[in-house]
Formats: C-alpha cells, sequence, structure tokens
C-alpha cells in the first residue's frame, strides 16, 4: 500500500497533538503538521521539512492557503483540528486538491447552529426546550433559572445563567440568540465515529472528572448505553461523517438530553485512543474510502493529564506572525 500524506492542523491545541501522535503511528502515512503559532507545541512532533504555517481560520486568505500547502507538498487528507477553519474549508472542499476529512457542508451547518441543531434531534433524542431570545420566547412558560447562549460558537463562551424572569425579560431580543431548559444532572461529552453509509462504529461517553479553563484534565470512560445511544442518534440526526464530539447532560426526570455538537475531535481524544478507539485513525480510513470496522469496542479507563515539555534547539524554532 503507498504511503498518503495527511495535514493536520490546529497543532497547538490537545486535539491537534492528538490526532498527530495517532497518526505517526501509522507506517502508510506520512504526517504533515500546521498553525498559525511557530510556538504550537504539535509542530515539532514531526520532522523539520514537515511543519507549516497557516493564517488563522478566519483569516481570508485561510483556506488559498491550505490549497497552495496540499498542491506543494502533495497532501492527500486534510485533517482540521479548529472550529473556525471547518466551515471555510467545507465551503471549499472540492477546491483543496484533497479529501477533507470533515463532515459535509450541510451537517456542519446543522450542527453550529444550536437552534437548528435542536430542531433536527428534537424527533428522535431528548432535547432541552428551547426558543429563540425574542419576545415570544422570552414569554414562554419557564422554569427557572434558565441558560442563554450564543447560537453559534465553541465552548461556553457567551453561555449565561439567567435566574429570573425580570433578568430574562432585560436581556434585548436577539434571534442571534437561543434560551434554553437548563438541565441540572451530570455532564458527558460522547467521541463518536461514523462510518461513510452513516452506520456509528463507536460511541465513547467520557465523565469530565477535572475541567481547566475549559479543557478536561481528569476524566474517565463510561460503559452506558443510554449515553452511547444517545449520541449516535445526534450524530446520525445531524448527518455526521467522520468524528465529532455530542455534549449531553442528565435532564431533572434521568434521561440524557443533548447540549451541543462540536463537529470536530476533542480535546480529550487522547483517553478515547486509549480506551481503545482510535478515532484519528479511522477517519482518515473513512476519508480515504478504506473499509473501516463495522464496531469498534472501548474498555473504561481513567485518564489524568499533566504538562509535558519538548525540548529542541533554538534555530528550529518557527518565527510566525
Amino acid at each position: 500500500m503507498s504511503r498518503r500524506t495527511v495535514l493536520v492542523t490546529g497543532a497547538g491545541g490537545p486535539a491537534g497533538v492528538a490526532v498527530i501522535r495517532s497518526l505517526l503511528r501509522r507506517e502508510d502515512l506520512v504526517v504533515y503538521a500546521a498553525d498559525m503559532d511557530g510556538w504550537a507545541s504539535g509542530l515539532y512532533l514531526v520532522p523539520s521539512m514537515r511543519r507549516r504555517i497557516l493564517p488563522a481560520g478566519n483569516a481570508p486568505e485561510f483556506v488559498e492557503s491550505v490549497i497552495a500547502l496540499c498542491d506543494r507538498d502533495e497532501i492527500d487528507v486534510v485533517v482540521s483540528t479548529v472550529d473556525a477553519e471547518l466551515p471555510p474549508l467545507a465551503a471549499r472542499r472540492a477546491e483543496l486538491g484533497a479529501v477533507l476529512a470533515a463532515p459535509s457542508q450541510a451537517a456542519l451547518d446543522t450542527a453550529l447552529d444550536k437552534w437548528r441543531l435542536v430542531q433536527a434531534c428534537a424527533p428522535h433524542v431528548r432535547v432541552p426546550h428551547t426558543e429563540l431570545l425574542t419576545e415570544a420566547g422570552q414569554a414562554h412558560d419557564w422554569a427557572f433559572p434558565v441558560i442563554v447562549k450564543p447560537r453559534s460558537g465553541a465552548g461556553s463562551r457567551g453561555v449565561r445563567l439567567v435566574s429570573s424572569r425580570p433578568e430574562l425579560e432585560a436581556s434585548p431580543p436577539d434571534e442571534a440568540q437561543i434560551i434554553q431548559e437548563h438541565l441540572p444532572g451530570e455532564e458527558f461529552s460522547v467521541d463518536v465515529i461514523v462510518a461513510a453509509d452513516g452506520h456509528v462504529v463507536a460511541a465513547v461517553p467520557r465523565l469530565r472528572a477535572r475541567v481547566d479553563s475549559g479543557v478536561a484534565v481528569a476524566g474517565r470512560t463510561v460503559h452506558r448505553a443510554e449515553l452511547e445511544e444517545t449520541a449516535a442518534a445526534c450524530a446520525r440526526a445531524a448527518g455526521i461523517t467522520g468524528v465529532a464530539n455530542v455534549q449531553l447532560r442528565y435532564s431533572a426526570d434521568g434521561v440524557p438530553a443533548l447540549l451541543e455538537i462540536n463537529p470536530r475531535f476533542s480535546g480529550a481524544m487522547p483517553l478515547t485512543i486509549a480506551a481503545g478507539v482510535d478515532m484519528p485513525s479511522l477517519a482518515v480510513d473513512v476519508a480515504l474510502g478504506r473499509e473501516i470496522p463495522r464496531h469498534v469496542p472501548f474498555e473504561e479507563i481513567a485518564n489524568v493529564r499533566f504538562l509535558e515539555d519538548l525540548f529542541l534547539p533554538v534555530d528550529e524554532v518557527i518565527v510566525s506572525p
């Protein structure tokens, strides 16, 4: 089998590092690493001739730079680990000159818009009651507190807990935000890998035992059928192919409900890989049209994360804008 070249972007983030480390274990792949910052640690996991600097994902020249890089380095597969990069790359997928290991444009449009996502998943799973932040939405018979958050955006940016009706009604109407039922139960992240035919190969729930600055620094995988089934149903409803991270939280009546879908690799991917499901490797095979197992089991395992240093000669550090 001939070796294929893979470009991994976002090499400075925990997801990028996890993907690069996973793919470097395969002898049939040549891995290039890219980031906007020359200090990105993942750049230095690959040989110096395979390190690349790219503009930020929201820069006008970003996609053109990726196209040029794919042509120059004869890249076969692009794996982006950055939220901001996915929509522009997917919009010009046919121009990249390489296969993009990411969900379709339609799936991204659904997953990255929390209002559309709730509507897509509501017929299939428990979702928190959700309204747009309009006068009609504010007038709903809410049980407080409620959550108000942007329709788009990652992590907890812009998310606020609103404790009373006067506080909610003091918020100016804004259809770029949603009001959502507050779910009081335990929160789980479920890493999901979906084959090209829509079959869910694995859904691996993780309990985030310790979180620092939004990143899980300790956790464990759990076998819990209702979490696996709910996450799989959400991924199918959103039209996901490849890897996604489904966020679930238990409702007051003990049912796992959808919070959001991140259509990318999670920062805690090393735990999922260690549990037995090497999602970066599987995602590349899905992108290349290769056959993958129908089902990949995982084991319950825990992790703690610590800072790790890479040491290198000063002249190897890449100067970047």
